[in-house]
């Protein structure tokens, strides 16, 4: 058997060394290629992340309201303000601390915010209502700030989510439209945008193949239905990311002969680590996706992301504040090199 190619190691996340898709690696809060100490260039991203900024202050404001009679939603608190230190390219992110307000926050905004937001569900559909505002925005922003965009959006579902919303579901990954797709003179050299969804494509093709491992190991009915569910929605987005690729005129790879696993899977324990293993790395080849497309395949790309990290916590995958990406310099308050 031939062994699989650098491409097959990828699509899997099996190397030690970065993931798929790492050329945007640049922070999400500045163009890539901008002098670091350049503070006098104008922020083309400035409209976008101001409308973030206020989204996510109002958010702030909310969980404030509620922390007092719910301090159990104190870590979900802290995921946004880490969210508005990322979008945030001037001032420091809000420090959390139950009981304190948000800083920045005048008492106004925090006043009406506690009215329109009552209680912990109301607290969910704000989440998702602003999960989804944030990618209404995904056209006008630069590809890092889609890219951060994209994740903090997913990580407002996984919050509504366990505040209890049981709308953001994940769902089919639909057909592209042939509008969506790139046109076939752009997808004729390696650099045009049918790289990318080979990619993406190549990933679909090994994460198919583990939940066919994952499905052999499972004894438990549920997680063998789980096992099924994610299974068919890893083909219908491995389907979809071929009709994208060969109506653009770009001819889909195909999918390895077999995959080599990150650890041994031989029983329930480790096949669960495993889907749950495979939906993480999703979710960073999704987000890297979100940068490195066209602006019109971005909601297809995000949409993947969102629902590899409902899977990923389905499968018990640790909780982050950024789905798909690394710690941010700008999250974890590192400065920027």
């Amino acid at each position: 058997m031939q062994p699989p190619s650098r491409r097959t190691f990828l699509a899997l996340g099996l190397l030690l060394t970065g993931g798929a898709l790492t050329a945007c690696t640049d922070s999400p809060h500045r163009d890539p290629g901008s002098p670091a100490g350049d503070h006098n260039r104008p922020d083309p991203d400035e409209p976008v992340r101001r409308r973030a900024l206020d989204a996510t202050d109002a958010l702030l404001a909310a969980y404030d309201a509620l922390l007092p009679q719910a301090p159990q939603l104190q870590p979900l608190r802290e995921d946004v303000a880490r969210h508005r230190a990322a979008l945030d390219t001037a001032t420091p992110a809000p420090t959390p601390s139950p009981g304190t307000g948000t800083p920045g926050a005048t008492a106004s905004t925090a006043t009406t915010t506690a009215a329109v937001v009552p209680t912990t569900a109301a607290l969910a559909s704000l989440e998702r209502q602003t999960a989804q505002a944030r990618l209404a925005d995904l056209g006008a922003a630069s590809p890092p700030l889609a890219r951060l965009l994209a994740s903090v959006s997913a990580a407002g579902v996984l919050h509504a989510v366990a505040l209890g919303d049981a709308a953001p579901a994940a769902a089919a990954a639909p057909a592209p439209s042939a509008s969506a797709s790139p046109s076939a003179s752009a997808t004729t050299s390696a650099a045009g945008p049918a790289a990318p969804f080979q990619d993406a494509l190549g990933a679909e093709h090994a994460a198919v193949y583990g939940y066919g491992v994952v499905g052999a190991r499972l004894t438990d009915d549920g997680q063998r239905t789980a096992a099924r569910t994610s299974l068919a929605a890893h083909q219908a987005r491995r389907d979809a990311w071929q009709r994208l690729l060969a109506g653009a005129g770009a001819t889909p790879d195909p999918a390895a002969a077999g995959y080599q696993l990150p650890f041994p899977v031989g029983d329930a324990a480790s096949a669960g680590r495993l889907a749950a293993h495979l939906e993480t790395r999703l979710t960073t080849v999704y987000a890297d996706l979100v940068a490195a497309v066209p602006t019109p395949q971005r909601p297809l790309a995000a949409d993947a992301l969102r629902e590899s990290a409902l899977r990923a916590r389905q499968w018990g995958a640790a909780p982050t504040a950024f789905p798909g990406l690394a710690d941010t310099p700008a999250a974890t308050g590192t400065p920027t090199p």
